[in-house]
């Protein structure tokens, strides 16, 4: 089956029924996120601070022709 048409569809939805949340939830995914961001912050805590050397500050960036 094929829309013949472009137009929006519109489509209603009983205001009756409620959408319930788990009230959990939430709390599962702060809980997740803050655990997420702790990993992340021990990370660039480790991370090292590279220095630039010499040669890369006088590098000079080329292009290569990948034609035959």
């Amino acid at each position: 089956m094929f829309m013949k048409s472009n137009d929006q569809m519109e489509m209603s939805l009983d205001p009756k029924t409620k959408c319930e949340r788990r009230p959990f939830r939430s709390r599962e995914r702060r809980q997740r996120a803050q655990w997420w961001f702790h990993q992340m912050r021990m990370v660039v805590d480790a991370a090292i601070d590279w220095k630039t050397t010499s040669s890369a500050q006088s590098a000079e960036q080329i292009s290569m022709s990948l034609k035959n």
